[in-house]
């Protein structure tokens, strides 16, 4: 799932629990016998029965929705309702007989729960459909590369890949004859413009139609876009193709091969992410509070201003933000063009910035880019721009890494593949290790490195 399609789905999510908590809400208000903000006894009861409300909302996205229910509306989103409902039911009727809650009659526990699967049902399919029409600039921009498409072919791949919250921006084609442009689309040309136009545009996806392609082309149009890290999503001629990690899926009437699947790309594990790093940083942010405070100064009697050095670093889908750290050195690189790494006794390096840099406190305000989304706790550590460029030209798959957020540690780092990078191996290890973390994440696994982090003996490759 690429951040444009993460960025909609999060909203999508937002929506409905604000819809929940209100519709709770103003059942409760309308029912005076009931409601009263003087009683703490009922205000108790009211947020015990909210926190039910949203616990039982989120395990049902987590567990009962089907992963394309919210980018895809038309299919089977009665029946997707009904299935959530009846275990919306099931679980608060559940969980208020465990927690013994007697003090709200039966009828204004399920009620709330049948008037927000109705507002649900009439405002999330058209709200998903607005956001289409309206703010278009929020799907994800995709080109088509194909072989003999006609005009026909193009409008029905266009009309389907709409439906599934596509912005169709073109059309490649592979071979010699160009069909007409009837679309107007913004993007048309051949093969060899494929470079410049992944350079020019922002594309996130490539649909690419294998009918009358040969197979080597395939492979060197996977290639290209793997350097650009744009996502590739294979329209096959027959089911034959062999490979690892990917997914087939239906699209109206097509047959789609999505290649280099990851157990990120579905919707529960999106949000348990997503939650757990927003939580840990949280946590991290504010019980460690005193600790920011005492580096800072520290780092403020020793060597003046400023206390955070903040390079800019690339992340998901190749975008630039700015990484913050504690201050180590007493000169810093240039935060957008520095290209000089850290080597061993480095000079530069300040008395307390060595006892940052070997417990890897230096670290710590990143929790701030993980609260702001820019990062995750657990990932692919993010480059500086010069370094990217070069890992590019001589890593294969290296842009792979983009495809999600970068993190705080991640599973290179725990093994022992971090600090320079000057060696093809070392380089080589790093981005196989960083591959091998999002085509086999797991909840458990981001634990396993966490105490690894803390407990490992990696941190004598510090510096």
């Amino acid at each position: 799932m690429n951040s444009k399609n993460r960025f909609v789905l999060i909203n999508l999510l937002a929506f409905e629990f604000v819809l929940l908590n209100l519709v709770l809400i103003a059942y409760l208000m309308l029912r005076p016998s009931e409601f009263s903000l003087g009683d703490s006894t009922f205000l108790f009861n009211m947020a015990l029965l909210t926190i039910i409300y949203n616990v039982s909302w989120l395990f049902i996205i987590i567990y009962i929705r089907d992963n394309e229910f919210y980018f895809n509306p038309d299919n089977g989103y009665i029946k997707s309702l009904l299935t959530s409902l009846f275990f919306f039911v099931g679980f608060v009727t559940s969980m208020a007989i465990l927690l013994k809650m007697s003090y709200f009659k039966r009828s204004t526990l399920i009620i709330p729960i049948f008037i927000f699967s109705y507002l649900n049902l009439i405002s999330c399919k058209y709200l998903f459909k607005f956001l289409k029409k309206k703010g278009s600039h929020l799907f994800s921009d995709t080109i088509l590369i194909g072989s003999k498409y006609s005009a026909s072919d193009l409008r029905g791949f266009t009309n389907a890949m709409t439906q599934y919250g596509y912005n169709v921006m073109g059309y490649v084609e592979a071979s010699k004859k160009m069909p007409k442009n009837s679309m107007d689309f913004s993007v048309f040309g051949k093969l060899s413009d494929l470079p410049h136009i992944l350079t020019d545009y922002s594309i996130n996806v490539i649909f690419i139609a294998m009918s009358n392609m040969k197979h080597e082309k395939i492979i060197e149009l996977v290639n290209v876009a793997d350097s650009h890290g744009i996502r590739v999503k294979l329209i096959p001629e027959n089911p034959l193709l062999m490979s690892k990690n990917y997914k087939a899926v239906t699209m109206g009437e097509l047959a789609v091969f999505k290649l280099r699947q990851s157990p990120l790309d579905d919707i529960s594990t999106t949000v348990l992410k997503r939650l757990f790093d927003f939580c840990f940083a949280l946590f991290m942010l504010v019980v460690f509070s005193p600790l920011y405070l005492l580096i800072g100064i520290l780092i403020y009697l020793e060597s003046g201003s400023p206390i955070f050095y903040t390079p800019l670093r690339k992340g998901e889908g190749g975008a630039t933000f700015k990484c913050y750290k504690f201050r180590t050195m007493s000169v810093c690189e240039d935060t957008v063009n520095g290209h000089i790494s850290t080597v061993k006794n480095d000079p530069r390096i300040t008395r307390i910035g060595k006892i940052l840099r070997k417990t890897d406190l230096d670290e710590l305000p990143q929790f701030y880019n993980v609260l702001k989304g820019d990062m995750s706790v657990i990932g692919p550590r993010p480059h500086r721009i010069n370094l990217q460029k070069d890992f590019r030209q001589t890593v294969k798959d290296y842009m792979v890494r983009s495809y999600i957020k970068p993190g705080i540690t991640g599973w290179a780092q725990v093994n022992g593949w971090r600090g320079p990078t000057v060696t093809d191996e070392q380089k080589n290890e790093r981005v196989h290790h960083d591959l091998w973390y999002i085509e086999n994440w797991s909840i458990w696994l981001d634990l396993k490195i966490i105490f690894l982090t803390i407990f490992g003996n990696h941190h004598k490759k510090a510096f």
